[in-house]
């Protein structure tokens, strides 16, 4: 029989893409999703993708008798914890939603993981616990600093509260998997990241401009110390940031003693938010309507990963490139919008 993995925010942009992954290596995901910013739909693209429709069960992750409806009806391993709010600006404006829906969710579940003995957890960290580095290129080793946003706070909070329960319990498993920012969509196009309202990560929103649904991207700020006046990030594709949590349950199997250990997920290369317009642009031989805006709040001005540890602790490193990335998320944006 398959392994169920029970993936909360499964329905979700980095949840689905992981939900395929898990199907297509032999899994068996067990999805839990409110739908607050996905739509049940995606259950069928996943079984168009991949053959299966998974099991899933509409609940929020603050409540506890849904965890005991999914752990009493299946025989759960292992959970990849992605139910979470995740909007670094939007956070500045909603500061208790985000301490209420990311932190009390993980403590919920935590509580349910313990008491049905489940001891396997992957939790979907951030580059945002390093706050604004000293060095751009962080290793796990970085010192991590106050974050600059709600959002990197309960990140940074969730990894506090999983290296306690490790420490005094001694009986689970984690792997803090501090991605950077994922982009793209699954090659198929049947599949991407799909934000309810106006976008608040780059990529989707220079999507829906050049679709003609936006009227202008917005880059904010044009006076950062970097190459070009805007911000640099670690963009790794959706598909990479997938299979890293895969490779981290295969992980986990190697194991018996309780660990806890943070792992950069990223490519190793920081690219300017200017930079991927114009790469956008090139590959996909459209222009993007867009003007500078003042800076906001939370922006960190540079952080790329160094990712030497995943390649050696998990076997995994990326394999698309940004390139890859936007022809994906455009070909995702286009066949979204004929359905």
């Amino acid at each position: 029989m398959s392994e169920k993995i029970l993936v909360t925010g499964g329905t979700g942009y980095i949840g689905s893409h992981t939900v395929v992954e898990l199907i297509t290596q032999g899994f068996e995901p067990i999805i839990l999703d409110n739908l607050s910013n996905s739509h049940e739909g995606i259950l069928d693209a996943i079984q168009d993708i991949t053959g299966v429709k998974p099991a899933f069960y509409k609940g929020d992750c603050r409540d506890a008798a849904i965890y005991d409806k999914i752990f009493s009806s299946h025989q759960i391993s292992s959970v990849i914890h992605f139910a979470a709010f995740k909007a670094v600006g939007e956070s500045v404006h909603k500061p208790l939603a985000y301490f209420d829906n990311n932190i009390n969710g993980l403590n919920q579940l935590l509580i349910a993981m313990d008491k049905f003995s489940i001891r396997n957890l992957v939790f979907s960290s951030s580059c945002t616990v390093y706050g604004d580095p000293d060095d751009p290129v962080v290793t796990e080793e970085t010192p991590l600093k106050d974050p600059q946003s709600p959002y990197g706070f309960t990140k940074l909070a969730g990894e506090k509260m999983l290296e306690n329960v490790v420490r005094h319990k001694k009986q689970m498993r984690v792997a803090l998997l501090r991605y950077f920012n994922p982009i793209g969509a699954h090659p198929s196009g049947k599949i991407g990241e799909l934000p309810q309202g106006i976008p608040n990560n780059l990529l989707p929103y220079i999507t829906q401009t050049a679709m003609g649904i936006r009227e202008k991207l917005a880059v904010f700020g044009n006076d950062y110390a970097t190459s070009d006046g805007s911000c640099i990030r670690d963009y790794i594709h959706v598909c990479d940031v997938a299979s890293a949590h895969v490779s981290a349950i295969t992980m986990m199997h190697k194991k018996e003693e309780a660990f806890i250990d943070a792992i950069n997920i990223g490519t190793g290369k920081g690219t300017s938010v200017l930079e991927i317009i114009r790469i956008f642009e090139e590959v996909n031989a459209i222009e993007v309507n867009w003007e500078f805006a003042p800076r906001r709040e939370g922006d960190v001005p540079e952080i790329f990963a160094k990712v030497d540890k995943a390649e050696h602790v998990l076997n995994w490193n990326a394999k698309f490139s940004v390139r890859d990335a936007v022809k994906d998320a455009w070909e995702w944006e286009k066949k979204y919008r004929k359905q």
